[in-house]
């Protein structure tokens, strides 16, 4: 029997986690994800079934929010669902016994990178890296936007905690572009 220990999206055993002036950087990878998508003339039953599956509203364009499960707007009728992957590991399965045809769901969790900067100024750091006005957010907003060519979501959690979520196969370049930026406005 092999003895398999799962790898990072940096290549690690453990997550990275590097600090410059007030921000850290962590990789963060207990997390499941879900895209959700409405189909056809079930827009509203998609976005009820959601609701009661993150124990609030389904969130409108640009926010994210919910209480254990969270959700964050992709476009229009369109959610990813993030989960603790703990208790979570089959999110999509999860969610796909609850759409009772309303909604399509695929699983992501292995898609996408996730990496939490938390600190003071992390307007600083960001107006180095996209176009996204960080300086306006105040928690709750869930930005698309480009890093190094890359399309990649901001989710402000709180002004000092934006978590970037990116592809998983450019995860050392986003990795580089955010440390640069770091270390460039600190």
């Amino acid at each position: 029997m092999h003895d398999l220990k799962p790898m990072t999206p940096l290549g690690q055993h453990e997550p990275v986690i590097e600090t410059h002036g007030p921000v850290t950087l962590t990789e963060v990878t207990d997390t499941a994800l879900a895209s959700v998508a409405a189909r056809l003339g079930r827009e509203a039953d998609t976005a009820a079934i959601l609701a009661s599956v993150l124990g609030s509203e389904t969130p409108a364009p640009a926010r994210h929010g919910g209480k254990t499960l969270t959700a964050f707007w992709m476009g229009p009728d369109q959610w990813m669902v993030e989960a603790p992957l703990e208790t979570h590991e089959d999110l999509a399965a999860q969610l796909a016994a609850t759409s009772e045809g309303a909604m399509s769901v695929t699983e992501q969790t292995d898609a996408w990178c996730r990496f939490d900067l938390s600190g003071e100024r992390l307007a600083d750091v960001f107006e180095r890296l996209c176009s996204a006005n960080t300086r306006a957010f105040t928690g709750g907003e869930a930005v698309r936007t480009a890093i190094e060519h890359l399309g990649c979501f901001l989710l402000c959690r709180t002004p000092a905690h934006i978590s970037v979520l990116g592809p998983r196969s450019a995860a050392n370049s986003l990795h580089h572009a955010l440390l640069t930026a770091m270390r460039s406005a600190h």
